[in-house]
């Protein structure tokens, strides 16, 4: 039953796909694009009771499938959708996880012009944009140190962003370029009856000029993603105090800068965000990472990250994160890469992972 739904899913968005890019809708440019990424590694968290062996996707990159759309609609005026489906290479399975909505990467139309752009509908989340574009790994779940400890829960650690990497029923603006930077503002509606009130806001403004790239972030969320189904009240964040005690929060605010200058011979990197709860419940994440060419076609990555989480319920604890790797372009769509990764949090061991894998771009 699960592989009909899944292929009954493919063959609509195939459908969807074949009519925009019928004759008839000749004003209309819509590309399909995607990702492939495909690992084998060994893998273990700080925390873990053992290690996993395992051939995985989304080394360096989330597998998607998607399709975009721009019709121009003259005066500078232009209608524009985005579609995107998170998949499991190495299973075909849909989605990030099992019960991920089909398009949770992207699921969006809007208006472009001279005002800026104006988008409706789900599209990454204003904290997770910077965190993607100022760590020199990039949106990696698996190997990145910074989306590690924002947006990955192990067995010893829960991830410190809150409200999922990307907002549905959200509305964002986008301003034209100002000297180099941009900003985008975000509003999701929390669509929850007995709880009106509750939503999420954000908001980030991007500079980068010539080598020198900034970043500063901001989100409010009590809204969890894509589904918020707890009786009018997010559970955002639950941070394990023992084997049997957990806090909930039911609100995050999170601010975040970064900034990142290439030198050429290394590109450098940093970040520091902090977030803070309705509950007496703080995390403090700082990061440094390095890109060095190699000559060539090839460069390494280096990365670490740690966050210091703090309340007055618990001794401040601590995960530490390093990742070094090389990553080897066979062309312009397709590379190669490696990976060690070492993990620490307080009261557990270290553990470390290698990883070595493919990835495609089309």
């Amino acid at each position: 039953m699960q592989s009909k739904t899944i292929l009954t899913k493919l063959l609509l968005s195939t459908a969807i796909a074949a009519a925009f890019a019928s004759p008839a809708m000749a004003q209309t440019s819509v590309n399909v694009e995607g990702i492939v990424d495909t690992f084998v590694g060994s893998m273990k968290n700080s925390g873990d009771v053992g290690r996993t062996t395992r051939l995985d996707s989304g080394g360096m990159s989330t597998s998607y499938l998607g399709f975009k759309g721009v019709e121009d609609l003259g005066d500078g005026l232009k209608a524009k959708f985005t579609l995107g489906a998170f998949l499991r290479a190495d299973t075909g399975a849909q989605g990030r996880f099992n019960g991920d909505t089909f398009f949770a990467r992207d699921a969006n139309v809007g208006l472009s012009g001279r005002f800026g752009d104006l988008t409706l509908g789900r599209s990454i989340a204003p904290t997770t944009l910077p965190v993607f574009l100022f760590n020199p790994i990039g949106d990696s779940f698996t190997l990145s140190p910074l989306v590690l400890h924002q947006a990955v829960s192990t067995t010893a650690w829960t991830a410190s962003l809150a409200g999922d990497t990307g907002w549905s029923n959200a509305i964002r603006y986008t301003t034209p370029s100002f000297g180099g930077a941009t900003a985008n503002l975000y509003y999701q509606f929390g669509e929850t009856p007995s709880a009106n009130s509750k939503k999420n806001v954000g908001g980030n403004v991007l500079y980068f000029r010539g080598p020198l790239s900034l970043a500063v972030a901001y989100h409010d969320v009590q809204v969890n993603n894509p589904n918020d189904t707890t009786n009018g009240i997010s559970i955002v964040q639950s941070i394990p105090v023992s084997a049997t005690t957990k806090l909930s929060a039911t609100q995050q605010k999170m601010w975040l800068i970064a900034g990142a200058y290439d030198f050429n011979v290394v590109k450098v990197y940093a970040t520091y965000d902090q977030t803070k709860h309705d509950i007496d419940l703080r995390d403090k994440t700082a990061t440094l990472g390095l890109s060095v060419p190699t000559g060539g076609a090839g460069k390494v990555l280096a990365e670490a990250a740690q966050t210091r989480r703090t309340s007055g319920s618990f001794d401040e604890r601590r995960r530490t994160t390093y990742s070094v790797g090389y990553d080897y372009d066979l062309s312009k769509r397709t590379d190669l890469y490696a990976f060690l990764l070492n993990d620490k949090v307080t009261g557990f061991e270290s553990a470390h992972s290698v990883a070595a894998g493919v990835r495609h771009r089309f």
